[in-house]
């Protein structure tokens, strides 16, 4: 969702704190318009909280967490980090500067998977060490011998992840991922966790990545999506241009996004992080001119012949 660009022109606006932007009447307007006027209120506030736990965040324009924030909410979705329903992340762009993307978390997916209605049961859970008696692959069956104790079950090491669901009628799927897999699965679309840096959601959070990316692999390829389901699964794996529009990008996270390094650890590398979100925008704006000229060559082909040139064969 983009947001109107009569609101977010001119360098001074964008030097506006966060909630005298919010609370301009223009962007009161637009918000109403998506959340409803009882409930914007609760939506300047809950963004505002939002962006004062992410330092980095209060370095993104206005307008920009407006958007990926109103993205979220048209979704019915909170963005309070406590809830893990969806994300404002930091993204570098050469041609918009710092702004806000929206991540769709896992807790997210799965709000979203039940309010569809399509399904009676849906879980996600991480593995720990000595719990898996067999999973099998064939028949989707899973034995485990979960550690009864809390607190010594979440200081043990994951060894792999199952996430299932159930349909209403009665339709089931289960898939299981050894942590093994999961690693190469992270390093394959995860540039940043790659130069291991300490600032990925992937170092920060590993288990809650690898159950976002759970639900993802078992919807994605095996759930019934709604247009909300769907919509939110494509902006979630996507990332808007400059232009306002989003061009898909095949990868778990948005890329280029770096978290803050803590002040005591080293800093990640800004070089880096510029190089890969330029590489991606490039990428999506080839893919973009290569659609055109495609488009506008199938129109030509399709156009019908002079006529009268029959005339001089």
């Amino acid at each position: 969702m983009a947001v109107n660009n009569s609101l977010v022109k001119g360098k001074g606006q964008q030097r506006l704190g966060l909630t005298a932007y919010l609370t301009q009447d223009a962007v009161k307007n637009q918000i109403s318009n998506v959340v409803g006027g009882k409930n914007g209120q609760q939506f300047i506030s809950s963004v505002v909280s939002a962006v004062q736990t992410n330092p980095q965040l209060q370095e993104c324009t206005n307008s920009s967490i407006l958007s990926a924030a109103l993205l979220g909410s048209s979704l019915n979705l909170t963005p309070s980090p406590q809830l893990g329903q969806f994300y404002m992340i930091p993204f570098k762009d050469k041609n918009r500067g710092t702004v806000a993307e929206f991540v769709l978390g896992y807790h997210g997916m799965i709000q979203l998977a039940i309010r569809s209605g399509q399904y009676k049961k849906i879980n996600v859970l991480p593995i720990k060490e000595g719990e898996l008696v067999r999973f099998d692959p064939l028949e989707e069956e899973i034995e485990v011998n979960l550690i009864e104790d809390e607190e010594l079950r979440e200081k043990t090491p994951t060894m792999g992840y199952y996430a299932m669901f159930a349909y209403t009628n009665g339709f089931k799927k289960a898939i299981y991922w050894s942590k093994a897999k999961m690693e190469s699965h992270a390093l394959k679309y995860s540039a940043g966790y790659r130069a291991k840096k300490g600032f990925t959601f992937w170092e920060k959070d590993f288990d809650g990545m690898a159950c976002k990316t759970m639900i993802r692999q078992l919807l994605s390829k095996w759930g019934a999506m709604d247009v909300t389901m769907q919509r939110a699964f494509e902006v979630d794996n996507s990332i808007e241009t400059a232009e306002g529009s989003r061009v898909s990008v095949e990868v778990e996270e948005v890329p280029a996004i770096e978290q803050t390094a803590p002040a005591e650890a080293a800093a990640p590398d800004p070089n880096s992080t510029v190089q890969r979100a330029e590489e991606i925008i490039n990428r999506a704006e080839e893919k973009i001119e290569a659609e055109k000229k495609q488009k506008a060559s199938a129109k030509k082909e399709a156009a019908p012949a002079d006529p009268s040139a029959a005339l001089f064969e």
